[in-house]
């Protein structure tokens, strides 16, 4: 708990979907928030595992009221991946109907990879804000690994998907990839005020999290001084 708000970083394959080899060898952070007081809860990217998320939230005397999707990619929201079929927000929602919250550039791609219906998701716009109980996300797109990849500020905490890393950047080599406009949602993301947490949508460092200016100094995407440089190292 930080100021009154529920918040857990659950690790895949450690903390839920134990013992599932894709979710151990992709090692997806999922995140919770919620209040306290109401018990409401949101879950982040609830990929591998629907029903033991539901159980960490039961554990806790937490329900969940609606879930937060980064980006469509199947090993944050399910579907096929590799060869693999994995459970996501369609299982999730046949165990507890509630709406799925997607920026709106990346609701088709959504709908498209897990095959939920298009009345099961809530489509928003940059910098909207989801409340739970009478907790404040807002919600930041964040285009450059897909589409519609958004972020989400809440409680100092940044929940940054693919985003940002604290080592790296998501790729932009997939299908709606674009490095440019990667550059800048990075740029727009080091200027957040009050130095946010950093907490990246899988476990590619040694540390779980850090503080954004920390992140600022330490990982190479910040090198670059302008669009140019980044697209002639990264692009």
């Amino acid at each position: 708990m930080s100021q009154g708000v529920y918040f857990r970083q659950l690790l895949s394959g450690r903390d839920f979907a134990v013992g599932d080899p894709v979710a151990s060898q992709m090692v997806n952070f999922c995140y919770v928030i919620g209040d306290p007081v109401s018990r409401e809860a949101l879950v982040v990217d609830p990929a591998y595992d629907p029903q033991g998320l539901l159980d960490a939230l039961a554990a806790d005397d937490m329900t969940l009221s609606g879930v937060l999707v980064t980006h469509h990619h199947p090993d944050h929201v399910g579907g096929d991946i590799f060869g693999h079929s994995l459970a996501g927000i369609a299982e999730l929602l046949a165990l507890a109907p509630v709406p799925v919250h997607v920026n709106r550039n990346e609701a088709e791609w959504v709908r498209r990879t897990t095959g939920v219906s298009s009345n099961d998701l809530t489509s928003h716009e940059h910098d909207d804000v989801v409340t739970v109980g009478e907790v404040p996300v807002r919600l930041l797109h964040t285009p450059g690994h897909t589409p519609g990849s958004q972020c989400f500020l809440v409680d100092g905490k940044l929940i940054a998907g693919d985003t940002l890393f604290l080592q790296g950047c998501g790729r932009t080599d997939f299908p709606g990839g674009d490095p440019e406009a990667i550059y800048h949602s990075l740029q727009a993301l080091a200027k957040l005020s009050d130095d946010p947490i950093v907490h990246p949508g899988h476990l590619y460092s040694e540390k779980p999290q850090a503080p954004m200016s920390e992140v600022r100094r330490t990982n190479m995407v910040y090198r670059p001084n302008s669009a140019e440089q980044f697209l002639s190292m990264f692009g």
